[in-house]
């Protein structure tokens, strides 16, 4: 097995792109590693971090976020705190605030370039964010911006008028994630279609916005389920796809979930990497919960990026511990570039 991994890690240096039925195999035979491990996942780890290094080098991408406005959100997704269908929050796992405005973003924004992050996102609860509290955006973004940061926004299903606005502000990347495959997505989401959070993705693209796009792992998902969503974002074109591994919440339908594994969640980065060669991988939710003392591993199985600071719900790792695991590993984080 050890000998297919570095055949495949060979050909994806050499340029090849895996058809559908290569990357199903190449997910089949990841999947198996379970049972297997050893010599053939050192071969599919190592084969990971060296076509990371060819496209990005002894670069880590840095970035944070804001949790802008929390909770009550129409949409049913079984893994979300946030969500008005659950009750986290009457179990103490999601607070419910508004939109927290111009001043409180700037604020949280000056602390994360201070702890290093070159990239900052604006996080919001619901469907979409619109009215005051989207014009309200507009003008965080080009605060954000104005600090030397890539002024980020994740706010949700956006026509295209409001996402060319946002550009037109100075908008750094828009993130909207799928979270999982299209064949699996009614297990997690039923309030609304697959298709509105793959428009939404499809008009930043065309806009000439730098998209972040990936997933959650974890959800009750196969090895076939995590390679169909990663060839859907090859499709899209994507330059950034964060990768989220379930942090199981009291009061939403996923609580009984077990953890990933540290060793499946080393493996689902790895096939990422060699099914998505050259796009961002930024390790975000659930590191801490999932990886443990091993998180540093994430740094050399394909990952290009890291999220510093807290989540959205669940807290992050030390900032400072982040950067001592870059500094020992010969890392160093990617340069700012806010266009």
């Amino acid at each position: 097995m050890s000998g297919y991994f570095e055949d495949v890690g060979r050909r994806v240096l050499a340029g090849a792109a895996l058809g559908q039925d290569e990357a199903m195999e190449l997910g089949r035979r990841v999947g198996a590693l379970a049972a297997q491990g050893g010599e053939a996942a050192r071969a599919l780890l190592d084969a990971a971090r060296r076509v990371k290094e060819r496209h990005f080098g002894p670069h880590i991408g840095l970035c944070s976020i804001v949790n802008a406005r929390s909770g009550a959100c129409s949409e049913d997704c079984a893994f979300c705190a946030q969500s008005a269908h659950h009750n986290a929050r009457q179990r103490g796992a999601c607070r419910e605030y508004p939109f927290i405005g111009l001043e409180a973003v700037v604020q949280a924004a000056r602390a994360a370039r201070e702890a290093g992050a070159t990239r900052f996102g604006i996080v919001t609860s619901g469907k979409a964010l619109g009215g005051a509290d989207f014009q309200e955006l507009l003008r965080a973004v080009a605060a954000v911006r104005a600090l030397g940061l890539a002024a980020d926004a994740s706010v949700g299903i956006l026509p295209r008028g409001r996402l060319q606005a946002l550009r037109d502000a100075g908008l750094g990347a828009y993130h909207h994630n799928l979270e999982t495959a299209r064949s699996f997505f009614p297990h997690i989401c039923t309030t609304h279609a697959y298709d509105e959070d793959v428009d939404t993705v499809r008009h930043a693209v065309d806009l000439g916005l730098y998209v972040c796009c990936g997933g959650l792992f974890g959800l009750g998902e196969g090895w076939e389920h995590r390679v169909e969503l990663a060839l859907e974002l090859r499709a899209l074109g994507v330059p950034s796809v964060p990768v989220n591994f379930l942090t199981p919440i009291p009061g939403t339908p996923l609580e009984g979930r077990a953890l990933l594994s540290a060793d499946e969640a080393l493996r689902i980065v790895a096939l990422l990497r060699l099914l998505l060669p050259d796009r961002h991988v930024r390790i975000c939710g659930g590191r801490p919960a999932v990886m443990g003392a091993r998180k540093a591993e994430l740094l050399t199985c394909g990952a290009s990026g890291i999220m510093v600071g807290d989540y959205l719900t669940t807290p992050g790792e030390s900032v400072a511990a982040d950067l001592a695991d870059l500094e020992r590993l010969g890392l160093a984080p990617e340069p700012p570039d806010v266009g």
